[in-house]
């Protein structure tokens, strides 16, 4: 049996797979955002020294790293609704990929906290700076900047798994493309589109991290450091 490709058929309804990757993009982009300061914060509080704030975060991270996204976004999804609270699909995924995101950049940030030399810190505290200067510019910063590749790779990975927040009926790319294979009945057709559509998705991401990377870290610029 030979296969016949009917691509132009599943081509037709190029505004909606534009429109699913425009809303994959801004899941993604909400969702690293919030899930960016979530994690600091949650790898903070696991270096603190009460042990009720270290605890809370380290419960947080271990059960987020140890379920499937999937029965996260369902817990986050149902839970909100037998609460009585009504929020849209979108605003449930991007809850749902923050907290997701958040516990795996926490224990990234943790790691890049934990490189920072002690002496480093010392000497900081010897030039009586601040502890909001020592923190923002001898921890903080150079703890990124450390980490940033790893960071990078998880916001993508991120954006790729979006693709289950199809199962909340968010119109995201996947979703799309259930759609449009279930009207078109050419399932085939529809995924090699959406599977070249999210490598375009992964590369744009990419190529935004790497030059926020070098407005942000000017000095692996000049050192030529891999961002």
């Amino acid at each position: 049996m030979s296969l016949q490709l009917d691509f132009p058929a599943v081509l037709e309804r190029w505004p909606s797979f534009v429109a699913g990757a425009v809303l994959t993009l801004e899941l993604a982009a909400f969702s690293t955002v919030c899930g960016a300061v979530l994690g600091t914060l949650a790898a903070v509080g696991r270096g603190t020294h009460n042990s009720l704030i270290a605890g809370a975060c380290k419960v947080y991270v271990e059960a987020i790293r140890n379920t499937p996204l999937l029965v996260q976004i369902f817990l986050v999804y149902f839970g909100l609704a037998s609460l009585g609270l009504k929020f849209s699909a979108f605003t449930v995924a991007v809850a749902a990929l923050t907290i997701n995101v958040g516990a795996y950049t926490a224990e990234i940030m943790r790691a890049g906290f934990e490189a920072i030399p002690r002496g480093q810190i010392e000497a900081a505290e010897g030039l009586a700076l601040s502890r909001l200067q020592i923190y923002w510019h001898i921890i903080l910063l150079p703890a990124i900047e450390k980490v940033y590749p790893a960071l990078t790779s998880q916001f993508v990975l991120l954006m790729l798994a979006s693709s289950v927040c199809s199962q909340i009926s968010a119109e995201e790319l996947t979703a799309v493309a259930n759609y449009i294979q279930s009207d078109t009945y050419r399932a085939f057709e529809t995924y090699i589109i959406v599977a070249v559509l999210y490598v375009i998705l992964s590369l744009v991401m990419r190529a935004g991290f790497w030059g926020l990377g070098l407005v942000l870290f000017p000095r692996r610029r000049r050192l030529g450091t891999p961002l």
